[in-house]
């Protein structure tokens, strides 16, 4: 294969997150004042374990659910070769008699086999063999792993305890923040990373989320063969639990992966003379690992079927229209994901937008299915009424053959039936709804907006937002699906994965090596059409897609006030503030006052709950002042007064300490002086003392509800900054689109073909990562990101002839006349996770 150069080198930090002169530093504590967690070799493990004891609600709370995963996997083993080797199934169903000496009636232990006929049956069966030696072994390394992680919890317990200072009782009322906090003080006693003198936010988030920032930066690029154009589907993503840890065991810690610890690349990833070599060999290592997950096939695939059995049968049965309820795929979490971002902060934010989501994907109810459902419900109703009736009359009519099974099936289908009847309450308002979901989710591609009432863009968030039965449905069919994703798909990528390794990883001092796209720098992976134009000096293939750089740096800046940004990223953070409050300032004063129909919304919320004003927070620009985000991610149409939310921004904002509670704008109503959150904003704008700190000195459950409001306060700031970052970048994008005409016309082209072009961009402009499905729409994406991608022009013709960019390898070189087995495309990803769970630790 010919040798291609890449147009990339090696990215440096843009900076070390080190004071000047601690760059080299190596700090030495005399043996005898070391404290136990002095110089922690695997500062990865050991922040990951911290964090994970402070969302599993301390020590006990953790060892109760471990010791339950190991009865779990008993008991579905044992009670599996039960039922289907000691039970008697013609008594059961009452197709045998038995004979009683004293009573006629049949006991369930009657259907029970003897111990040496159900011990003999499970010796013949050598399936059944292979299963208990397969889950035995399995379960001897869960039970391994398991005391190894109760030890290595234990000494995590006393951490908390002796050095943070933090009781395991009342660890489930500090946030992560406090917790965080904590560390970053304890550094300079105990220096538990000797490398560096202070310990930054940034250090730590680097060390717990190394992994996940590449996964992040791989779906954000397109690189995981995740996404897929089926003959009679169309575009599919298959993102699963399963295919995400193959993934992970290829790329990080499995045998032969990329990196020889959890803080370092191996030294020949980091080098380009080799990358063919090593192309190789990672494809030769994707072959085998995708064999052995064929191989192990069947017995994966008994286990989730049995697991899917008995975790969500009764679930089905108690509530028959929870498979018509929508869950976060995996997928979409990877997608909707900040570099950076905690686990418990993207769980936060998804279910903030969760309702809305639900009732967006409600709008498109098909009336045709409506009808039917209608009908069917109606005689399907009207038959369970009876036989209920007939019950109550006489209860002996339950002993009939069938009927009580009868009753149970027409009572699931009327609610499955229910579930496709839309509420006739509901307002058809699909564009408003998904300006609710942006505010909580961040991100969505461009060629939604304005086209939220088709059903292309109800499909493509589908795929974001799945029915939990399409979830268990991909989970069932992962172990037979992904051997061939890995075999067939993934090993052509293999020259790209080895050079997005190689180019977008940064050695960072005090933290090792990371993902470069996580350092949030605007200047290396920043993108022109996020307000990040004059800044960034990122190629095309080193811009993070989506405006990802630009909405995790702000992300992470709100959620930690104290961290010190670079210099270019604090002049981004600051400059996009000031037009923030500028425009909320300027758009509507003295609107409020005037305003019928605000004051009567604001009538009907209460000042004492938190919510009451964070409901009023949403501002932007004028085109944003219609959107008003309520309790429950639901809609007031009204219009809001942006100074309103410009004013109770400054007063109440972590990130804007400086500023104080009164005098920046006259007009602005703000909560009562007793407001909690008017407190901890005098506190804060006093003292400069961070938002989620306060709590400590009071009371628990006074010290939670102000980390709460604080944090929501935090959450609606950032939900500010999306939207007016997406709509600058809208109207960036309208610019382009109309010089890109302009242009056109000077060079002979009609002015109806023009406006066709510019119909279609307007109507179609797309994602990288939701590409584009009809040849209409990849026209009109050629002709409206010309200054994006950089296209060239045809010296004949004079027209434009835009770059493939989206299938160009990460590596940034091209081929042109010569094919390579390692890149023939492969359509793009997507990702997945488990259900979300009923309860979400927000901080």
């Amino acid at each position: 294969m010919a040798h291609f150069d890449t147009e990339y080198q090696r990215l440096e930090a843009s900076y070390s997150d080190s004071p000047p002169g601690e760059e080299n530093l190596l700090v030495h504590v005399p043996e005898g004042s070391k404290s136990p967690w002095h110089h922690i070799e695997n500062l990865d493990l050991f922040f990951q374990r911290v964090y994970n004891l402070h969302q599993k609600n301390g020590f006990t709370c953790m060892l109760l659910g471990e010791i339950f995963e190991l009865v779990q996997l008993v008991f579905v083993v044992a009670f599996t070769v039960f039922l289907a080797n000691c039970v008697d199934y013609d008594i059961l169903f009452a197709n045998k008699f038995v004979n009683h000496t004293d009573s006629s009636k049949v006991t369930l232990p009657d259907a029970f086999l003897p111990v040496d006929v159900c011990s003999a049956r499970i010796r013949d069966s050598v399936l059944v063999i292979f299963i208990l030696i397969i889950s035995g072994v399995f379960w001897l390394h869960r039970l391994v792993k398991f005391i190894y992680n109760i030890c290595c919890y234990w000494e995590i317990r006393s951490f908390y305890i002796n050095a943070l200072k933090m009781s395991m009782t009342d660890l489930p009322y500090f946030t992560w923040q406090e917790v965080q906090g904590r560390i970053i003080e304890i550094q300079k006693e105990h220096q538990i990373c000797i490398h560096k003198k202070e310990l930054t936010e940034l250090d730590i988030y680097h060390r717990i989320l190394r992994f996940k920032n590449y996964m992040v930066a791989m779906v954000n690029k397109s690189l995981l063969p995740v996404r897929f154009r089926l003959p009679l589907l169309g575009d599919t993503v298959f993102y699963t639990r399963g295919l995400k840890y193959n993934f992970e065991l290829i790329f990080f810690w499995g045998p032969g992966s990329l990196f020889e610890n959890e803080w370092s690349l191996k030294p020949e990833y980091k080098r380009g003379g080799n990358r063919l070599e090593l192309a190789d060999r990672l494809s030769s290592r994707i072959l085998w690992i995708g064999i052995a997950n064929l191989l192990l096939c069947p017995v994966i695939l008994i286990w989730q079927i049995l697991y899917a059995f008995f975790s969500y049968t009764e679930v089905i049965k108690r509530e028959p229209g929870s498979l018509g309820a929508r869950c976060w795929s995996l997928y979409g979490r990877f997608y909707l994901r900040h570099f950076n971002e905690l686990d418990h902060e993207l769980m936060s934010r998804l279910s903030k937008g969760y309702k809305a989501s639900s009732k967006y994907m409600n709008c498109f109810m098909s009336p045709l299915l409506t009808v039917v459902a209608k009908n069917v419900a109606f005689f399907a109703g009207s038959i369970l009424a009876v036989l209920i009736a007939l019950t109550i009359y006489d209860e002996d009519v339950l002993a009939v053959e069938h009927v009580l099974s009868s009753i149970t099936l027409l009572g699931i289908c009327v609610t499955v039936c229910r579930s496709f009847i839309p509420d006739k309450h509901m307002v058809f308002c699909p564009e408003q709804l998904l300006k609710v979901i942006l505010a909580h989710i961040h991100y969505m591609p461009d060629h939604w907006q304005g086209n939220a009432h088709r059903y292309e863009t109800r499909d493509e968030f589908a795929q974001l937002f799945q029915y939990k039965a399409v979830f268990i449905l991909e989970e069932l069919l992962s172990p037979v699906i992904t051997p061939f994703i890995l075999i067939f798909c993934l090993r052509r990528k293999s020259l790209e994965i080895i050079d997005f390794f190689r180019n977008f990883t940064v050695d960072v001092v005090g933290v090792g090596d990371t993902c470069s796209f996580a350092q949030m720098d605007v200047r290396q992976h920043g993108h022109p059409a996020w307000m990040s134009a004059g800044k960034t000096e990122a190629s095309i293939y080193q811009q993070a897609e989506d405006g990802k750089t630009e909405l995790s740096l702000m992300h992470f800046a709100i959620t930690n006030p104290h961290w010190q940004p670079p210099r270019e990223s604090t002049h981004f953070i600051s400059l996009l503030k000031e037009k923030v409050h500028r425009e909320a300032a300027t758009g509507q004063q003295g609107i409020i006052a005037e305003n019928p129909a605000f004051t009567s919304t604001h009538s009907l919320q209460s000042d004492s709950e938190p919510h009451s004003l964070i409901a009023n927070l949403l501002m932007g620009p004028p085109s944003l002042a219609s959107l008003h985000l309520g309790r429950e991610g639901s809609i007031n149409p009204v219009s809001i007064g942006v100074s309103e939310g410009a004013s109770a921004l400054r007063a109440l904002s972590p990130v804007s300490t400086s500023l104080h509670l009164r005098g920046s704008y006259p007009s602005a109503r703000l909560p009562r002086p007793d407001h909690p959150a008017v407190v901890a904003g005098r506190a804060m704008a006093g003292s400069g003392t961070d938002a989620r700190t306060i709590s400590s000195g009071s009371s628990a459950w006074e010290g939670q509800l102000t980390s709460m409001v604080l944090s929501e306060y935090a959450s609606t700031e950032m939900s500010i900054h999306a939207l007016y970052m997406h709509e600058m970048h809208k109207q960036q994008s309208r610019g382009e689109v109309s010089r890109h005409a302009w242009h056109g016309q000077e060079s002979d082209e009609s002015s109806e073909s023009v406006n066709e072009d510019m119909e279609a961009a307007r109507t179609f402009p797309r994602s990288s990562t939701f590409p584009t499905t009809s040849h209409q729409a990849g026209a009109a994406q050629q002709s409206g990101s010309q200054r994006r991608y950089g296209g060239t022009s045809d010296p004949v013709s004079g027209s434009f002839r835009a770059q493939r960019t989206p299938r160009m390898p990460m590596g940034g070189w091209s081929e042109e006349n010569q094919m390579s087995r390692h890149h023939d495309p492969v359509p793009e990803e997507g990702s997945e996770d488990e259900l979300p769970p009923h309860i979400h630790k927000v901080t």
